[in-house]
């Protein structure tokens, strides 16, 4: 996957994100939550596309380690809204997957940039 594939798959992860944000009850908690959601959620993006303009190979890495957190904080997030109930775990279940895919491609560029070749 090219760099600009990858920016444009978190844009679009992003935007899901958002709509996802949007379909939840109109309460206090959810609210809340939804907020955590989509802060991490948005913020994938964001710091992907800061990681692609990395100053050097170390810079790349530890911008892409945020990306790794904020992924993995989505996943929380969606994890605990299905836990409570306020959204059928069915709906999350394409964002939760495409989380757990993104987390996946960026723990391997990791690897991959940490190992010598940039990602």
């Amino acid at each position: 996957m090219t760099t600009a594939e990858l920016m444009r798959r978190t844009f679009k992860f992003a935007v899901r994100v958002v709509r996802a944000v949007e379909a939840l009850p109109k309460n206090d908690l959810s609210r809340a939550l939804g907020r955590q959601l989509l802060r991490a959620g948005t913020s994938v993006g964001a710091n992907y596309r800061a990681a692609t303009r990395a100053r050097s190979r170390a810079d790349f890495v530890a911008k892409l380690g945020i990306v790794e957190e904020e992924c993995d904080e989505v996943i929380y997030w969606i994890e605990m809204i299905v836990a409570l109930k306020l959204v059928d775990e069915a709906r999350m279940a394409n964002l939760r997957a495409e989380a757990n895919e993104l987390l996946a491609i960026i723990v391997a560029s990791i690897k991959t940039a940490r190992r010598g070749a940039r990602a």
